[in-house]
């Protein structure tokens, strides 16, 4: 959409007729009426960033870019980078749900399974050696013993993962909590999530800062694009510390901030060359090639995780359900004779 309204005003279209143009077209007809909707505003004389926000479709950061388009007469350059800026996410989105989704159905498939194994295969086992009177050995007593604490604290354990599932996905608080955690203990997932956060407000305070937008405000618009994480109050103290205190931009990222030294570094180097603008297209290239590389390592880490959990959860299911099979078979067949 942002892509086809930004070809649109660079054809000298103006905001109201390229969005009803672009809505003539959509098969989706609640987007379709948004779009009208917000085209009827306008003409009534509202911003054109105003009109966005009165929707309710879209979010501070976009509201924020069309907003700083706008001011600074650029509004097809914030359509611009708004659709790169969705198809990136939706390329990173992706790879992460190829690397998480499927693996975890995978783990709860196998996770079920083995539940079913010890709750109904494995007591028909135990049944049958006691209808023959053979009594279990000391390995075949631990299998039976394993099936009688799953049968017993399964549906707590399994509605206790639920509850921490939820809670995960609809707590923000306790999601930047765990993977501040995982950060933490994990290199690799601290890198790949630093590049893509530093990548997505870096790119947006280029775009705004290129187009005539004073530095202070780029940065606050720019915190905008990772609002539910712990850069967007940093980047807002940085942003009032320049502004109010008269600090070097470099200072406040640095004091203020915790991005990487390698920003720091360039931003001081921007400032003192006048080559700003420079500065934050490369450490744009610079953090979107780190994140596809990242992207591969984790992805590559996830599957091989995956691979030992299940291959583990299979060999408990089977151990668990033929071994005292395996194990009892000569008794029950004596005891048959």
């Amino acid at each position: 959409m942002f892509r086809g309204l930004a070809s649109m005003l660079r054809a000298q279209i103006n905001t109201a007729d390229a969005l009803k143009y672009y809505a003539q077209g959509l098969q989706n007809r609640s987007t379709a009426d948004s779009l009208l909707k917000i085209r009827d505003d306008i003409n009534t004389g509202m911003n054109v960033h105003e009109a966005f926000r009165r929707s309710g479709r879209f979010n501070d950061m976009v509201v924020g870019l069309v907003q700083a388009g706008s001011d600074a007469g650029q509004l097809h350059q914030s359509f611009k980078s708004l659709a790169a800026r969705f198809t990136n996410e939706l390329h990173f989105k992706k790879a992460i749900r190829k690397a998480t989704v499927m693996p975890g159905i995978i783990v709860c498939v196998l996770i079920a399974a083995f539940i079913v194994s010890q709750i109904k295969i494995v007591p028909q086992v135990e049944e049958m050696l006691s209808g023959v009177g053979a009594k279990p050995d000391g390995m075949t007593q631990i299998f039976f013993n394993i099936a009688h604490s799953t049968k017993q604290f399964w549906q707590p354990v399994v509605l206790t993962i639920i509850g921490i599932a939820l809670t995960i996905a609809f707590s923000n608080k306790v999601r930047n909590l765990l993977l501040g955690l995982a950060m933490a203990r994990w290199r690799m997932l601290r890198l790949l999530i630093m590049s893509m956060r530093q990548m997505t407000f870096l790119g947006t305070m280029l775009m705004l800062h290129s187009n005539g937008i004073n530095l202070a405000k780029s940065i606050r618009v720019a915190a905008n694009s990772v609002k539910k994480t712990p850069f967007f109050k940093e980047l807002r103290d940085a942003a009032d510390k320049y502004e109010h205190s008269g600090v070097p931009l470099s200072s406040a990222f640095g004091k203020y901030t915790s991005v990487d030294s390698q920003v720091v570094h360039m931003m001081a180097i921007g400032e003192k060359s006048a080559s700003l603008d420079t500065q934050l297209e490369m450490l744009c290239d610079m953090y979107e090639e780190d994140a596809q590389n990242h992207m591969a390592a984790f992805t590559a880490t996830v599957s091989f995780l995956v691979m030992l959990i299940s291959v583990s959860l299979i060999a408990a299911v089977f151990i668990g359900t033929f071994m005292p099979i395996f194990l009892m078979g000569p008794r029950l067949m004596s005891s048959k004779m």
